[in-house]
């Protein structure tokens, strides 16, 4: 039974994959011609991404659809350990030895993404 658990978890360090240009290309414009009114896209920056992933135990990043102050739509993120559980507080060692537990609020939980309608009037471009 522990072996065949083993097998089965999930490597979450390992989600995701390259795909060509074309495949890339032609999701989002069927993204795009499914959902006109949609915000096409989100800028996130590379700053808060290497903040999250430096985590202690991050192994990739979780994404959530949500709802910002204003009442428009984008996403929150944070990163996730080697099991899936987003983290939301983790451990550290001070500078006199002692373990300490860092509060939630001091896991990174990001937002503020940049966002916008469809490039060149909703056709997909590289540009």
């Amino acid at each position: 039974m522990m072996q065949k658990e083993l097998l089965t978890k999930t490597n979450y360090a390992a989600v995701g994959e390259e795909i060509s240009h074309e495949l890339g290309a032609k999701m989002v414009k069927d993204f795009q011609d499914t959902y006109p009114e949609e915000n096409q896209f989100y800028n996130m920056g590379r700053n808060i991404i290497e903040l999250i992933l430096a985590q202690p135990g991050c192994a990739g990043m979780r994404f959530y659809n949500a709802i910002n102050e204003e009442g428009q739509k984008t996403m929150v993120y944070v990163g996730i350990d080697a099991k899936g559980n987003n983290i939301l507080e983790y451990t550290v060692v001070k500078g006199e030895g002692k373990l300490i537990k860092i509060a939630h609020q001091d896991g990174i939980v990001a937002d503020r993404l940049a966002g916008g309608g469809a490039p060149n009037g909703g056709v997909w471009s590289w540009t």
